[in-house]
Formats: C-alpha cells, sequence, structure tokens
C-alpha cells in the first residue's frame, strides 16, 4: 500500500505547480482553448475544483456522495461536462479561490482518514492513498492540457511515478470499458524516470512487454497525446500492443484521446 502522507505531499507539490501557470493570467486567458474539445482554461481548473469537492463529500458523507453519484451516472456521458461549464461561468478570481480552498480541505480531511478506509468513488472504492494518488493523475493531466493552451512546458518530475502506477494497475479496466477480455498474464513494463532510473513494474520474465520513457507512458494512459508522437513507448507482444491501443489511467468511458501531432512530445 502506498504511503498517503507521500502520496498527499507529492498532490499538494502538483497543485501548486499548476496554480502557478493560471494565478498571474489576466482574464480573457481562462477563455483559452486546451486541447479538450470545448473546455477552456477555465473549464480545466473548474473541473478540479468540482471533483475535489466529491472526493471531499466522499470522506465526510460516504452516503451523500452515493445519492449524488447515483444522479449524476442517470446521464453518464455528460454529467462531467455539464458541471465543467457550469463552474467555467464563474469569474476567474472566485474559481481560483474554490479550487484553492477545495483542494485544501481535501487533503487536510484525507491526512486524517485512516489510511485503509475506503471511500466510494464513481468506479470501486478507494483507499486514501488510492483516492489521493488518483486526484494527483488528475491534476496532472488537466495541468497538461493548461500548459498545452498556455504554451508552457513543465519539467518531468518524480511525481509522475504516482501516474505510472496507476497507468499500470489500470491495464485490466482499460480492456473493460472497450467491452474485451483482459490477459491473463501480468505484462513486464519498465519506464525510464526523470533522473534517468528506471521503474519497473510486473514479473522479469513476463513475455509481454511495454517500455519507454514515464513521461510519455503518463501522456499515453492519461490520454493527453496520440501515441505516434510518444516514440520511446514500445509494446513487445500482441497483448502488450493491444493495450497500448486502448490504455486509460481515469475513470468513466473510453476517452477519445488526441489527434496525432506530427511530433514527438517536447512537454
Amino acid at each position: 500500500m502506498s504511503d498517503p502522507g507521500a502520496v498527499l505531499a507529492d498532490l499538494r507539490a502538483e497543485s501548486e505547480e499548476l496554480d502557478a501557470l493560471v494565478a498571474g493570467l489576466p482574464a480573457e486567458r481562462w477563455a483559452v482553448p486546451t486541447p479538450a474539445e470545448g473546455w477552456t482554461v477555465a473549464h480545466q481548473i473548474a473541473h478540479l475544483a468540482w471533483t475535489d469537492r466529491q472526493a471531499l463529500l466522499s470522506a465526510t458523507d460516504p452516503e451523500g456522495f452515493v445519492r449524488a453519484a447515483r444522479e449524476a451516472l442517470a446521464t453518464p456521458l455528460t454529467f462531467v461536462d455539464e458541471a465543467a461549464a457550469a463552474g467555467a461561468l464563474t469569474p476567474p478570481a472566485e474559481l481560483l479561490a474554490d479550487w484553492r480552498a477545495s483542494r485544501e480541505e481535501l487533503l487536510r480531511v484525507l491526512r486524517e482518514r485512516p489510511a485503509g478506509e475506503k471511500l466510494p468513488w464513481y468506479g470501486p472504492p478507494m483507499s486514501v492513498a488510492s483516492m489521493a494518488t488518483a486526484r494527483l493523475m488528475e491534476t496532472w493531466a488537466h495541468g497538461q492540457d493548461v500548459a498545452d493552451a498556455l504554451g508552457a512546458v513543465r519539467p518531468p518530475t518524480a511525481r509522475l511515478r504516482h501516474i505510472a502506477r496507476i497507468g499500470v494497475r489500470t491495464r485490466n479496466f482499460a480492456y473493460a470499458t472497450h467491452q474485451l477480455t483482459p490477459p491473463d498474464e501480468e505484462f513486464r513494463v519498465e519506464l525510464r524516470a526523470p533522473d534517468g532510473t528506471v521503474w519497473e513494474y510486473g514479473p522479469p520474465d513476463a513475455a509481454q512487454r511495454v517500455t519507454g520513457e514515464a513521461l510519455e507512458f503518463c501522456l499515453l494512459v492519461t490520454q493527453r497525446a496520440h501515441r505516434a508522437d510518444l516514440p520511446s513507448v514500445r509494446a513487445e507482444g500482441a497483448d502488450a500492443e493491444r493495450w497500448l491501443e486502448i490504455a486509460q489511467a481515469f475513470a468513466g468511458p473510453p476517452g477519445k484521446g488526441r489527434e496525432p501531432s506530427g511530433k514527438a512530445a517536447t512537454s
């Protein structure tokens, strides 16, 4: 089990990095379109604030969250977009303040919860560490959308290890969202970290293998870049190849992903 304290510290750092990208923006720049169709910078921050509030509700009022989730899942293809659109109407200064408040309260509450407690979510219940990891993954992924929209380059950090891990652990989920049966055997995944070390997952002698730069793998599993733009990510074996075509680290229906840009990722 991951250490909730370490994950929460990295979640704070990831949030602060994104905060620094948007804090000094003039109001009109919050309306800049991001790579997510129909979403501006404001939509991205509104989504993070909304999701943090849902996680906070899960941790403080599980029954209330279950009721709210049941209502939201009645329109599974639209409720996320609708919440982001509603939040994006908030003046930027208020929206930023709302996100700051919601994420700080969530960090406080998660830090106080028992590490082994299971919190309800839109998919399977999650431990405190898993909830924090999911929030970090979303913050990084939506932060990538914002960075791309603003033309900013974010140096990769060791925090990517959380996203890489969840990307590996959600392999079977990705198959399930496409109504496919996942392979019985584990895959070997070897990713080169920003500091040059290698993060390893799965048995060393596995026949199905995935290798590449950790940054590019994380962009792939969060569907922030098309595989054609991620040349270091390679598969050995038909099953591993298929996984990279459908990989998805986030909850919900299969994402649309990104169109090929024609150039390798540089973020």
